[in-house]
């Protein structure tokens, strides 16, 4: 049974007709995980009085520091916008008290739109003048550089780049360990974390050996450091996991290790059908989860109940499991 992860979101992807022009984006991967997770939005730009519809607003760079102006109008919005990113990063960060001992973030992931000049986290123009024809750099928005800095360790994505299916599927294994690991936060109990660890234990090998190990260090607790530090310090290696992507590597080794559990048992057709499926995923021709059904359908079978307790299995829900790819965005 999956938790239900809490997830901040861009209000005009499918919540609100809240972009400049008065449209809603309506993306597939936003619907399903809006059924799947407890989802709060905002929309900077509209909570900030620019209205809607409204005329555009874009980023300018001017004497080092970056502006978001209204070339129709000529206003600057910037003092308005910088507020409200501060005010709604230091929510999202969270803060460390008796009921946050870990000091958790108030959400699991964040899915901003993309391209956005407030919410956009890579790729939107900043203007090197207000004039229209002005050349341009590319950059992060003031919102979504805010909320980056405020979730560090916390998967942050945008829409477009999810419809990539190497980078959707490490945001939702990471989007729902994390929603697990608040679970384990917040039942305040150690025994918890060890069991965390436990059924972590291959994901976290297919992502990064050495975190693994030092998260396995971290749970073992040899200075015997109160809960509360110990949740607070896992936490910090889990986002250091989680910022990179796994390389192919890292997860085929994984999924061999995984593999050699019951593959005397499988026939020699069965055994040809795994490691050319290997190959396709090496030759990203198909998704990590279609390994993950394979290697679970035979765990299934031979009743291996280590391998069925392990989340490297199905890290997230099979309603989020799709094999489009756009192939873009694959450089991180």
């Amino acid at each position: 049974m999956h938790p239900r992860p809490k997830l901040f979101v861009s209000r005009c992807l499918g919540f609100d007709h809240c972009r400049y022009n008065g449209a809603m984006i309506n993306d597939h991967t936003v619907e399903l995980l809006a059924g799947l997770c407890d989802v709060v939005t905002a929309c900077p730009e509209a909570d900030t009085g620019l209205g809607v519809p409204r005329d555009p607003v874009r980023l300018v760079m001017a004497g080092g520091q970056l502006l978001m102006v209204q070339p129709a109008t000529g206003l600057d919005h910037s003092e308005a916008m910088r507020a409200y990113c501060a005010a709604k990063a230091a929510e999202l960060k969270g803060a460390v008290d008796t009921v946050n001992p870990a000091g958790l973030p108030a959400v699991d992931g964040a899915l901003l739109k993309s391209r956005s000049p407030s919410c956009g986290i890579k790729d939107v123009k900043i203007y090197r003048k207000a004039e229209p024809g002005a050349m341009f750099d590319s950059g992060a928005g003031l919102f979504g550089q805010a909320v980056m800095e405020a979730l560090g360790g916390t998967p942050v994505e945008d829409e477009g780049r999810l419809k990539n299916y190497a980078i959707r599927e490490h945001f939702f294994s990471c989007l729902y360990a994390l929603a697990r690991f608040r679970q384990v936060a917040l039942a305040g109990k150690p025994g918890g974390l060890v069991e965390y660890q436990a059924r972590h234990k291959l994901m976290f090998l297919a992502m990064n050996q050495a975190s693994m190990r030092r998260l396995g260090r971290i749970v073992a607790n040899p200075e015997k450091r109160p809960f509360g530090e110990l949740l607070a310090a896992y936490r910090v290696e889990l986002g250091t996991m989680f910022s990179t992507q796994a390389k192919p590597g890292g997860f085929i080794n994984t999924a061999l290790h995984a593999f050699g559990g019951f593959s005397d048992q499988l026939s020699v057709r069965e055994r040809s059908l795994f490691i050319n499926s290997i190959e396709e995923y090496r030759d990203e021709r198909i998704p990590a989860s279609a390994l993950l059904a394979l290697l679970k359908s035979w765990a299934l079978r031979f009743e291996v109940d280590y391998l069925l307790d392990q989340v490297f299995l199905e890290p997230f829900p099979k309603e989020l499991v799709e094999i489009t790819d756009s192939g873009k965005g694959r450089d991180r």
